[in-house]
């Protein structure tokens, strides 16, 4: 097995779909795509991008992508994973309490876009190439 990305975002899903299963749904939301993710991780899958990877909060965008293999960058025990996405979860439900996310307009949505593509690829670069073989 390979790489999984996990989004809500077609600028992902149009660059990994070739070389990786893509999970992919347009009208996830941020929070869905972290609970897709959580439910990976509980079946096994382990975490290649951390799910709240880049500066932006869930509150601003409306695109998050993450990325999970059947092995990672570093050592780290599976209980790890399950953790940081329950506590991510939990992380964006604060941050959208009682902040819905603004309708943003189409071109501001594209820059939320690249960002989120450009975190990816970025991990991507790092990312052995076969999962489960640290190089």
């Amino acid at each position: 097995m390979g790489y999984i990305v996990v989004t809500n975002n077609f600028l992902c899903r149009d660059r990994y779909q070739d070389t990786c299963e893509v999970q992919f749904q347009e009208d996830w939301t941020y929070l869905d795509v972290l609970y897709r993710a959580r439910d990976l991780v509980h079946a096994g899958m382990k975490l290649i991008t951390h799910p709240m990877a880049g500066s932006l909060k869930p509150n601003q965008t409306p695109y998050r992508s993450v990325v999970l293999g059947t092995g990672t960058m570093e050592d780290k025990e599976p209980w790890e994973d399950i953790m940081l996405m329950e506590n991510s979860i939990d992380s964006c439900k604060k941050f959208l309490r009682g902040r819905p996310l603004p309708n943003w307009p189409e071109d501001i949505r594209k820059d939320f876009r690249t960002l989120d593509l450009s975190f990816i690829d970025g991990a991507m670069a790092r990312a052995p190439r076969r999962p489960g073989i640290t190089e």
